[in-house]
């Protein structure tokens, strides 16, 4: 027979594993979507860096 004091116990660590769990995986979405971000930031930075650059070979 399982006593109260053990019931809760594994009741805690249970809840307390599965809160690490979803705060890692909530880390890991963040740090994903930040890397895309600045991905995406850099490929839309760059043809205006070729256009500039296009534009001072010409003149």
């Amino acid at each position: 027979m399982v006593s109260a004091k053990q019931l809760a116990d594994f009741g805690y660590k249970s809840v307390s594993c599965s809160m690490m769990l979803l705060t890692l995986y909530g880390g890991y979405l963040c740090s994903l979507r930040t890397y895309y971000y600045f991905q995406r930031k850099s490929l839309l930075e760059q043809p205006e860096k070729e256009q500039v650059h296009a534009d001072a070979i010409k003149d």
